[in-house]
């Protein structure tokens, strides 16, 4: 007679050798590189890792500024840095805080940005 395991499986292993995971692949390991270092430089072609800052930065985790030729930096919104082209290297970093108010909000206006009372 056969014997059978008595916990059934429905898990098929598929040959070949399995992806290692890379850390810097990984949303996770990236944002926490990000927080630890401050700032992080992405190369022009790395796709994978621009499209995952990509993702971190529309959840507003991380801030994208595209470095020009001469070292100008310019902030990416983050459609920007959906549809941003890799002719120019990234750098990455932490927020500074989360909301922010600029001194050009009309007088009139500022009211809408104060703090309320609960």
């Amino acid at each position: 007679m056969e014997s059978r395991s008595s916990q059934p499986t429905n898990v098929i292993r598929f040959p070949g050798a399995r992806s290692s995971a890379n850390s810097r692949r990984d949303q996770k390991s990236l944002m926490d590189a990000v927080y630890a270092a401050g700032s992080l430089t992405i190369g022009a072609g790395d796709r994978i890792t621009k499209a995952m800052a990509t993702r971190l930065t529309i959840f507003g985790f991380v801030v994208i500024d595209e470095i020009k030729p001469g070292g100008m930096a310019r902030r990416l919104r983050p459609s920007e840095a959906f549809h941003a082209s890799t002719d120019w290297p990234w750098r990455v970093s932490k927020p500074s805080s989360r909301y922010c108010s600029d001194d050009d909000i009309p007088e009139t206006d500022r009211d809408l940005f104060a703090a309320l009372q609960a």
